[in-house]
């Protein structure tokens, strides 16, 4: 039997691993620093903490061992993305060195790198990212689910497919890392834009011309970075994009709905920590870095501003982008 080992004990980790055990064919842990969710899985097999009415395979085990890590085959990260990078530096001795590490993170790793290129100084495991459209509260449920895989080493493709096999978890693949990283993080800028959107209109003529505008935008920022064009068209990119902007159990799209109905205010701006708000800053700020007119990206252009202006007016912030 793989031991397989989620770090961490959060929403995505429990249900994929719940769905993994649920086979009893490969022995699957959550790696968790959460004695109350340690004791809660092991024993009454529930996380009520993301789950209150969920109950978990008596073969999903949760730890705060780290020594788990050194007999695993198989390591998903499964922690917050501004975390990542400083966990792996803190823990590297204890990852089995031939295990294969699955970044289930979307978003930045330290400053403006994406994950695979801020661990791959000190990290040197088989490597693979994992994204697509996927509400935890759906995979624990059993609701078929598209993520893609994308690793430089097509063989380590088996593996994941492997470990998915006989689950409503389904991939495709792709050798574009950085596309795939790139795309799990611009879909949640764009949520927050569409989110603005239908909070200011119920028009889905409108809602339209916007979605077209963030698709355009978002393949073209994932080929200006090093990706491909075909990767807006896997599950990671219009799949996971048209989950996060058009369903209301998405955090960014939540974020839009509240900026559109004018709940945004200098206290929200300083305390919100999503994933779309931290990216809008740092993508913004990659195109001033490379010599990029901002002007050929309205839709992130104008949403920087008005995140960071205080003054800015938000009923302006749709007419702005119809007239660039």
């Amino acid at each position: 039997m793989r031991k397989i080992v989620f770090i961490g004990s959060g929403a995505i980790a429990t249900a994929i691993g719940d769905v993994l055990a649920a086979k009893n064919k490969d022995e699957i842990y959550l790696l968790s620093i959460e004695n109350q969710v340690i004791e809660m899985v092991n024993k009454l097999h529930v996380n009520t903490t993301y789950f209150p009415k969920c109950k978990l395979s008596e073969n999903l085990h949760a730890t705060d061992d780290k020594n788990v890590l050194l007999e695993a085959n198989v390591i998903f990260l499964a922690i917050p993305s501004t975390a990542v990078v400083g966990y792996l530096k803190e823990n590297k001795d204890y990852i089995n060195p031939t295990a294969l590490l699955v970044n289930l993170a979307k978003g930045f790793g330290s400053g403006e790198e994406i994950i695979p290129d801020s661990i791959k100084s000190f990290i040197f495991n088989p490597f693979m990212t994992l994204k697509g459209p996927s509400f935890a509260r759906e995979i624990i449920n059993r609701q078929d689910t598209g993520l893609t895989a994308a690793t430089t080493d097509e063989s380590l493709y088996k593996i994941i497919t492997d470990v998915f096999d006989d689950t409503p978890i389904r991939t495709d693949f792709t050798n574009d890392v950085t596309g795939v990283e790139y795309a799990s993080i611009l879909k949640n800028i764009y949520a927050i834009v569409i989110g603005i959107v239908d909070a200011n209109f119920d028009s889905a003529n409108l809602r339209s011309i916007f979605i077209t505008m963030a698709l355009n935008e978002m393949r073209r920022l994932i080929i200006t970075f090093g990706g491909e064009n075909s990767t807006m068209y896997k599950y990671c990119g219009f799949g996971d994009f048209s989950l996060t902007s058009l369903n209301d159990m998405s955090r960014n799209r939540t974020l839009g709905l509240l900026i559109g109905k004018g709940f945004f205010n200098n206290s929200l701006s300083d305390n919100v920590v999503l994933e779309g708000r931290i990216a809008v800053d740092i993508f913004y700020n990659k195109l001033i870095d490379n010599n990029i007119d901002t002007n050929d990206y309205p839709l992130m252009s104008e949403l920087y501003h008005m995140l960071n202006d205080r003054n800015y007016p938000t009923r302006n912030f749709i007419k702005n982008i119809l007239k660039s």
